[in-house]
Parts: C-alpha cells; sequence; structure tokens
C-alpha cells in the first residue's frame, strides 16, 4: 500500500533538514556545548538504542508511552530508541562512571525519537542539549543549572528568557501530611493540573483550601514567596518551600536580570523529578526552549533490571537540564547571509586558501566557462573570483 508515497515523503512528525538550517543547527549547538565545557561539563555520548530493562527501568518509566521498541535481532531482546537522553547520562554516572569523584558534570548533544508529538511540539524527532550535576543534593547545585542554561542560551543570542520554577514533590508530600484519601487526591491533582479553582474549592476540606492558596500564589517569583510564605504547610512541604526560596536567592545572586516566576503546583512533565525543576521560555516563542530539575540518577530496580548482568545500580541525588535545538532556532537572531565565492577553474590553490582564511566560502569551479558572473549566479554564490580580486554579484 506504501509502493506509491513520492519518496521525500515521511512519516508524520519527520522532517529533512535542509540548507542552510542544517548547518545552523550544528553551529549553535556546538556554541552550546562549548559554554557547558568552559563549566567544567564533561561532554558523553550515549547510544541511540539501548536495552529496554535499562531505558525504561526506574524513572525511565515515566518514559515508556514516548518510546519506540522493537527486537534486537542478535541479542533477542527488546531493545528502546531513546526518547531523552537525561536518564542515558545518570545510567552512565552511576554505571561506568561510578568510581570517578562527585559532584559529577557531564554534558551532551543528539537527536531523540517519540512516539508522537504534542501540540506545542509535533516534531516526534528533535535534538536535545543538556548539562548533568550528579552526586550532590545541595541547593547550590540547583542554583547552578537554572544559571548555567540562562548563561548557554545568552551565549548563543537568546533574548527575553524567563524560568518558570516549580516544585512537582510538594502536592503529594503535603496530601500524604494531611492523609487525604486516594480519590480526593486524584480530584485535587487533576484539579490542580487543569488550574480548576472551583473545581478545588467543590472538594473542600483544609487540604482544597491550602492548595487553593497555593495555585493562586503563581506568578514572579519575589511576590510568588512572598505569598507562599503566608501559607501554612505540614512538615515536610515547608523544608522544600524554605529551600525553593533559597534557590531562588541564589539564581539572583547570580543572574539579577533573569526573570523568575514561580507556579508551586505545576506537575505535567515533571513525572520523575524529586525536588525544584524548571521549564526555560524566551519573549515571543512558541513553545518551551528546555526543561530541567532534580531527580534520582540510576535506581533501576536492581539486578533483574539492570542491563550490566550482576550489577545493580545505586541511586544518587542529581539536577540537570536539557535544552531542545528545534525551539532554540527559533529564539536565536537570524545567522548572517554566507558569503560565497564562486573559483573559476584554474584559479589557484593559495588564493582559495587565502579565501577561507578570511572567512569565505569557496565553490570551486569544476568545467571552464565562458561568463564566472553566470555561474557563480547560478551556484548561488555571492561573489566571484576574477584574476586577483573579488567581484560582488
Amino acid at each position: 500500500m506504501n509502493d506509491n508515497l513520492h519518496p521525500a515523503l515521511l512519516p508524520a512528525g519527520l522532517r529533512d533538514i535542509l540548507p542552510p538550517d542544517a548547518q545552523i543547527e550544528a553551529d549553535v549547538v556546538e556554541r552550546l556545548m562549548a559554554v557547558l565545557a568552559s563549566h567544567g561539563f564533561e561532554r558523553v555520548k550515549p547510544p541511540m538504542v539501548e536495552f529496554e530493562s535499562s531505558l525504561l527501568g526506574g524513572p525511565g518509566a515515566a518514559m515508556a508511552q514516548d518510546t519506540f521498541r522493537l527486537m534486537d535481532p542478535i541479542s533477542q531482546r527488546m531493545v528502546g530508541v531513546r526518547a531523552d537522553m537525561t536518564l542515558q547520562i545518570a545510567r552512565i554516572a552511576t554505571t561506568r562512571l561510578v568510581k570517578l569523584p562527585r559532584p559529577l558534570r557531564l554534558s551532551y548533544a543528539g537527536q531523540v525519537l517519540r512516539v508522537r508529538g504534542t501540540q506545542l511540539r509535533p516534531e516526534r524527532q528533535f535534538g536535545q542539549i543538556g548539562a548533568e550535576l550528579i552526586g550532590s543534593d545541595a541547593a547550590s547545585a540547583d542554583a547552578e543549572l537554572v544559571s548555567l542554561a540562562a548563561v548557554a542560551l545568552g551565549a548563543v543570542g537568546v533574548d527575553g528568557l524567563s524560568v518558570d520554577l516549580t516544585l512537582p514533590p510538594l502536592v503529594p508530600l503535603i496530601l500524604a501530611e494531611l492523609k487525604v484519601k486516594p480519590a480526593a487526591a486524584a480530584a485535587l491533582r487533576d484539579a490542580l493540573d487543569h488550574k480548576d479553582a472551583a473545581a478545588i474549592d467543590a472538594i473542600g476540606g483544609p487540604e482544597a483550601a491550602l492548595l487553593g492558596r497555593l495555585m493562586a500564589a503563581a506568578g514572579p517569583a519575589d511576590r510568588a514567596l512572598e505569598r507562599m510564605a503566608r501559607v501554612a504547610l505540614p512538615g515536610a512541604a515547608a523544608t522544600e518551600m524554605a529551600r525553593l526560596a533559597e534557590i531562588v536567592g541564589l539564581i539572583r545572586a547570580a543572574n539579577p536580570d533573569l526573570s523568575l516566576t514561580i507556579d508551586p503546583v505545576e506537575n505535567r512533565g515533571f513525572e520523575y523529578h524529586t525536588g525544584l525543576s524548571f521549564t526555560l521560555f524566551a519573549r515571543g516563542i512558541r513553545g518551551e526552549l528546555g526543561r530541567g530539575g532534580r531527580y534520582l540518577a540510576g535506581g533501576t530496580g536492581g539486578v533483574e533490571a539492570s542491563p550490566l548482568k550482576g550489577v545493580a545500580t545505586a541511586s544518587e541525588p542529581a539536577t540537570g537540564f536539557t535544552l531542545y535545538t528545534d525551539t532554540v532556532l527559533r529564539a536565536v537572531p537570524p545567522a548572517p547571509p554566507l558569503r560565497r565565492v564562486y573559483l573559476p577553474q584554474g584559479t589557484s590553490a593559495d588564493a582559495g586558501e587565502r579565501l577561507r582564511e578570511a572567512g569565505w566560502t569557496t565553490i570551486a569551479g569544476l568545467a571552464p566557462v565562458t561568463v564566472p558572473q553566470d555561474e557563480a549566479r547560478r551556484l548561488l554564490c555571492t561573489h566571484a573570483w576574477l584574476g586577483d580580486g573579488l567581484v560582488g554579484l
């Protein structure tokens, strides 16, 4: 039934990236990676495909519905195509790099594939660039990663950056402390996810009133912290809120002009996160530039779940972020036009080398032509090399 498909037609959510966009993307990725390297984050490169048991074990279970799975014809075991790189980096840190001193700083760049897209990101294959700090539960580690993401995006020209902070464990902690029954807890979680204040009020009870006040506190960081400070939180939830205030202070000290907002009850998209999490946006740009937050690296569920026979991976505190290249590219300034110069056949190698050293892209003629300028235009060049000089077109 597919015999008549046009060869340029691709499955939904997949696309070819053509010149000059492919080169622009590669340049932006390398500039971002250079910033991460300058802050001590060493690059690793995990494979596209892993055993299903390691890719989807532990916190990776949150990505199960987004993961393509297939049978490896050699091992006869199920494998998955990565839908996210963060958990691969955690696996590397807690297995192959387990003996290195902590905290461990790792960076990565690569493509991921997902079963389905979303309204904001219909693409199913896209690039990720990220950094993970593994082995520290300090508030300063969370602040470092938020600040680093902002610095990296600023280095490639992203303007109007804002960071939305949230605490995914906060609502579960409150519900557990107040011993809320599962049915009521599920209803409250659903109402919070939809920001439905009327539904929260209808559920009633002290927990609904408390969560409603937290939801209403969302907004610019300073105002949100002030409002949340007036909410009497039980036990561990109060500790999480105090940690959030500490992290905001550290981020402010490093990036005083960075726009920060807080939504204390947001949870969607942060299912495996265990502490402060964040989303990166740019003014006027559709979709998220990236996401990050605290999680547990490792902890695949024991020896049987580990792809390394007889080895169980231990959990470590970790925090990190992932940037999405498709959205980042929409937020960076337009690339300057390429300077392409046509070199007629017979141009000396020295002349071409001097032009390339000066920043020109050279297009070598492969046959004699009567009018070099016409051939240069046909090959989409901006200049032609005539004799000993450049001629603009």
